[in-house]
């Protein structure tokens, strides 16, 4: 064995390097940054439309350096994927505008001026992954506040966990802001394969052993291998010759050999006595059923086996192997094999064994004749002086008939012996030593249902009477829940369509907790910051003009959710009765909705279809136009209860429930109302144009 393994040696030149990789426990990706930074996975899987590169007028995050890592990412101990953990280096390019009034009177402070220099930078990095045949891009948001902001050098780093890919693959990597203002960075992360002894005991896909290829070096070559990578034995000298990768072909081993004339060539086969070659084998292996009488062992290689029937009964126990009186039979690869069965059943399965030693086992019929039958195995055994006698295959063993044993074969005795002696059980084999019969369990087991079923009927009798004696107070408590359901119904079968103006990322995430709040009630709520992919596929008029008919027609309501940005857009539609398109982007939806919404407040078709709403602190009701206060319009979380009554009409719930469902929202919408008006950290910036903006009141 020394000499073999030191000719292996020769053979695949330097031992690759063994990985010692991290582990990361559970399927979610995450993402952290360096000290003093603040950073958000907004998006796991977004569309990669990184557009052209916009010049920027002040100082702006830009991604410097892609770097790279390789760790395991585990569902359990030993059953982990390749990740590539990527981290983007940041850096401020660029300088704040210097105000002209500061140039002429030689640097005045001025509390306009300086507010930009203390206020922080954002960013929005995305990371775009290709590796064949997956492809995906993962949106990071990265704050720095204004005390590391030094122009031109680099404030940190934001690293993303992580992105599956198959080993041996090339993953290709691209890192740009958006909006672009720098050229793309990109990088190209070849994975190794499984011969890292950590990577190949932590894989699923490495547990066969390593593929050896054809290589040729100075010392040494190797001509051929075995094929499948798992073959335990090798043949002859004159049959070891390379087939071209061709998998059909018998396997064989490889052939070591000196770099010099008529050198004499060595047969290695290095795989006869490791344990791993064997087990991968037999993982390899499968039993496939030819017809209903004959079957064959389908494996890479050849390798000495022995079958064997047994008989599966329902609920879990083991296979009972039938030997005797049916004896084990050897078993040749790739050959067909009978065993000398009158009819077949699903309950009958083969079991393989190699080296005593139970490797595979496979109920075949069960997939031409069905699931598993409860019947009961019947092992006749015949002797001299034509005397027979009868036993019941069941788990603790094959149990005489009749017996006074405790177990439901011998219970049952005497009547699977009449049905036995009246034909009702099936012969599956018979010889001159004995003979099996399979005998249907079915009618007993009817006779135990019967008298549950019996049981079930006198308690929903006595029930019933119970019922009767109390008919006053029973109609009363039928009433309340007849009243609670078809409420709650109401409240779950009313659909919402929530619109809005993207003003910015935060009052984007604003009124993405107002949605999820309402989701809890329950509404069926539609908004397009859960719709990007289908909006970007369609358009923002087409997916407006769906989700508006969608819920229209099934008597929902479209909320109108004002900040300072939707008034002034409405302003300017009002005004010129048209508004430049695009100016949002391809997601504003609420731009898009307006040439069907303004129509419906015109003609009068609002009220009962349409309901208006705004923030407290954002913009007062006041400030909506005109047209549209035609319809309700709530300032929230201030009227949240009259708000939630004019969602859930036309059966809203009662008041007290109301005011509970109310609180329970205005719980859920107060961090987000928090974070908006006063982010952590930073001061409170000023929020939007209209009454009330950003006064605190």
């Amino acid at each position: 064995m020394p000499v073999t393994w030191f000719l292996l040696s020769l053979a695949l030149g330097r031992s690759p390097i063994v990985l010692s990789l991290e582990r990361l426990v559970g399927p979610q990706d995450a993402t952290h940054c360096s000290p003093g930074l603040s950073c958000h996975l907004w998006d796991s899987d977004i569309l990669c439309l990184p557009g052209d590169i916009v010049p920027a007028p002040g100082p702006v995050l830009a991604p410097t350096h892609l770097q790279t890592e390789l760790v395991l990412r585990c569902r359990k101990e030993t059953y982990c994927d390749l990740c590539v953990r990527v981290a983007v280096h940041l850096a401020v390019h660029g300088h704040w505008e210097e105000p002209e009034d500061e140039e002429k009177f030689g640097g005045a402070a001025d509390s306009g001026v300086e507010e930009p220099r203390n206020a922080s930078l954002q960013a929005q990095v995305v990371l775009s992954f290709q590796a064949y045949p997956t492809a995906r891009c993962v949106l990071l948001e990265v704050q720095v506040p204004a005390a590391l902001v030094q122009f031109g050098q680099s404030v940190g780093s934001v690293v993303y966990d992580c992105f599956e890919a198959a080993l041996g693959s090339e993953v290709r990597i691209w890192s740009y802001t958006q909006p672009r203002y720098e050229k793309e960075l990109n990088l190209t992360q070849q994975l190794p394969d499984c011969r890292g002894l950590e990577v190949r005991n932590s894989i699923p896909s490495c547990w066969a052993l390593p593929w050896l290829n054809g290589v040729r070096d100075g010392v040494g070559a190797v001509s051929s291998w075995c094929q499948k990578g798992v073959c335990p034995q090798c043949l002859a000298e004159g049959q070891a010759h390379a087939h071209g990768g061709d998998l059909s072909r018998p396997p064989f081993p490889f052939q070591v050999w000196p770099l010099e004339p008529d050198s004499v060539r060595t047969n290695i086969c290095p795989f006869r006595e490791d344990p791993r070659a064997h087990q991968n084998l037999w993982r390899a292996a499968r039993l496939r059923l030819l017809t209903l009488q004959s079957w064959l062992l389908d494996a890479p290689c050849s390798l000495p086996a022995e079958a064997a029937l047994c008989w599966q009964a329902p609920g879990g126990d083991p296979c009972q192997p039938l030997v005797p009186p049916l004896s084990w039979e050897n078993v040749t690869v790739d050959k067909v094999l009978e065993f000398p069965l009158l009819k077949v059943h699903p309950n009958l399965c083969v079991q393989v064994n190699s080296w005593e030693k139970l490797q595979l086992q496979e109920c075949l019929w069960a997939d031409s004749l069905g699931p598993l039958k409860d019947d009961v195995l019947l092992l006749e055994t015949r002797g001299p002086q034509d005397n027979r006698s009868l036993c019941a295959l069941e788990p603790s063993g094959c149990t005489s008939l009749p017996s006074k044993a405790s177990t439901r074969a011998a219970r049952l005795g005497e009547y699977l012996l009449q049905d036995l002696q009246s034909g009702q059980c099936l012969q599956l084999w018979d010889d001159d030593l004995g003979a099996l019969w399979a005998c249907p369990m079915d009618k007993y087991i009817h006779k135990r249902w019967a008298l549950l079923w019996l049981a079930c009927l006198l308690f929903a009798a006595a029930l019933s009477l119970i019922l009767l004696l109390k008919k006053d107070h029973a109609k009363g408590w039928l009433r309340l829940l007849k009243q609670d359901v078809r409420s709650g119904a109401a409240a779950r079968g009313r659909a919402a369509l929530l619109l809005y103006s993207a003003d910015d990322s935060g009052f984007e995430r604003l009124v993405g907790a107002l949605a999820s709040a309402l989701c809890q009630l329950p509404l069926r709520v539609a908004v397009d910051l859960w719709s990007r992919r289908e909006m970007s596929a369609q358009g923002p008029v087409a997916w407006f003009h769906a989700q508006r008919r969608q819920t229209l027609q099934e008597g929902g309501v479209v909320v109108l959710l004002f900040s300072p940005g939707a008034v002034a857009l409405c302003s300017e539609w009002l005004q010129d009765g048209v508004s430049a398109p695009g100016a949002h982007g391809p997601h504003d939806a609420f731009r898009a909705s307006l040439s069907c919404v303004l129509p419906d407040f015109l003609q009068g078709r609002a009220p009962g279809r349409y309901v208006g709403a705004c923030f407290d602190r954002l913009l007062h009701p006041d400030s909506v136009p005109a047209l549209f206060r035609t319809v309700p319009v709530f300032s929230l979380p201030s009227q949240l209860p009259d708000f939630l009554g004019a969602l859930q009409q036309p059966r809203a719930p009662r008041p007290g429930r109301l005011q509970e469902r109310a609180e329970q929202v205005s719980r859920a919408l107060q961090p987000a109302l928090d974070s908006y008006f006063h982010p952590p950290g930073t001061p409170a910036p000023g929020r939007g144009v209209g009454p009330g903006a950003g006064d605190g009141t």
